[in-house]
C-alpha cells in the first residue's frame, strides 16, 4: 500500500517577515526532496505579496500580513504536493515571452526551445516569408515564439482541444502576434489542406506504460493526451509523418520534438514514409531533442 506523502510543517504567520517566510518555505521544499526550493520560494513568495523580485531583496523584514500569509500557505501547500510552480501562477516563460496556462496545456519546457533553435536556423536559410504549420500547439508556445521572431511569417496552430486552443489565442494575442497566426481545431492534420514551408511539432512522445513513473509535477498535472504516445510512444510521429508528405512544400522542412531516445527509431519512421534527416540537435542536457527533415526524392517527384 502506497505511504502518503510526508508534507513538512510550515510555520508562516501575518508576523513572519518576507525573508523569514523565504527560509522556511526553501526549506519545507527542500525537505519535501524538490531540487528548485530556493527558486520556487522567491517565486511564489513575491507572486502571494504581488511583488517583484527587487522588492523581496530591498525590503527583506517587512510581515507578511494576515492576506499576504494566507496566499502564501495555500500556494506552499499546493507546492508540497508536488503542483508546478508555472500552474500555481497560471503563467511561464518561454523563449523570452510570457505565457498563460490552462488545464489543457503542457508548461512550456526549456528543452523545447531546442525546436524553435532548430525552426529558426531552417527558415533564415530559406530566406523568404513562408508558411507555418505547429501541430498539437497546446500553449502555442512554439508557434508564437517563432512568429516574434520571423516578422513577415504566418503560421496556423492546430490542436484537438478547445481549451488549449483559446490558451493558445491569448497568448498570440498577448505577445503582439495574433495578427499573423490562425489556431483550429483537428485531430492532428485531418482538417487542414494547403502546403508550408515549416511544420513544427512537439508531440506526445512518452509511452504510456511510463507515465506513472514520471515526475509527479509531470504525470499528475500534465494533460494526459499531451503525454500519452501509445504503448510505443511513437503513435504521434506516425499520424504526423503520414500526413506530412501532401503538406510541405518541395524544400519545406519537418521539425520534431524527440524523447531522450527515439532518434532512431523516429528516423525510421520517417525514412519509411520519404523523409530524411538533415540534422539532430541536442539540448542543454546533451540529449537528441529535435530532429529536422527534409522530404526525399520521391516524395519530391510525387509532389
Amino acid at each position: 500500500m502506497d505511504r502518503e506523502p510526508h508534507i513538512p510543517h510550515l510555520a508562516i504567520e501575518a508576523g513572519t517577515t518576507r525573508a523569514a517566510a523565504q527560509a522556511e518555505l526553501r526549506r519545507a521544499l527542500t525537505e519535501a526532496g524538490i531540487d528548485s526550493a530556493a527558486l520556487d520560494a522567491r517565486l511564489l513568495t513575491a507572486a502571494a505579496l504581488g511583488v517583484g523580485a527587487t522588492s523581496l531583496l530591498a525590503d527583506p523584514q517587512l510581515p507578511l500580513g494576515e492576506e499576504g500569509s494566507a496566499r502564501l500557505a495555500d500556494m506552499a501547500a499546493r507546492r508540497l504536493a508536488r503542483e508546478p510552480v508555472a500552474r500555481i501562477l497560471g503563467r511561464a516563460e518561454f523563449w523570452g515571452l510570457p505565457f498563460s496556462l490552462s488545464p489543457e496545456t503542457l508548461a512550456p519546457r526549456p528543452d523545447t526551445e531546442t525546436i524553435v533553435e532548430a525552426a529558426l536556423d531552417s527558415a533564415r536559410r530559406r530566406g523568404r516569408p513562408g508558411r507555418i504549420l505547429d501541430l498539437g500547439t497546446g500553449s502555442g508556445c512554439i508557434l508564437v515564439a517563432l512568429l516574434s521572431e520571423l516578422k513577415d511569417d504566418f503560421g496556423i496552430g492546430l490542436d484537438r482541444s478547445p481549451g488549449a486552443l483559446l490558451t493558445a489565442r491569448r497568448n498570440a494575442e498577448m505577445n503582439g502576434v495574433a495578427d499573423r497566426a490562425a489556431f483550429v481545431a483537428s485531430d492532428w492534420a485531418s482538417a487542414i489542406e494547403g502546403r508550408f514551408a515549416l511544420i513544427v511539432s512537439n508531440p506526445p512522445y512518452i509511452r504510456a506504460a511510463d507515465i506513472l513513473t514520471l515526475e509527479p509535477e509531470v504525470s499528475h498535472f500534465d494533460p494526459a493526451r499531451a503525454l500519452d504516445g501509445g504503448k510505443s510512444g511513437l503513435e504521434a510521429y506516425r499520424a504526423i509523418l503520414d500526413d506530412a508528405g501532401r503538406l510541405l512544400e518541395r524544400d519545406g522542412l519537418i521539425v520534431l520534438e524527440l524523447g531522450h531516445d527515439q532518434a532512431e527509431s523516429v528516423a525510421v519512421l520517417a525514412e519509411e514514409r520519404g523523409f530524411a534527416v538533415e540534422a539532430i540537435r541536442r539540448d542543454l542536457g546533451g540529449h537528441q531533442r529535435a530532429m529536422t527533415l527534409f522530404a526525399g526524392p520521391a516524395l519530391v517527384s510525387r509532389g
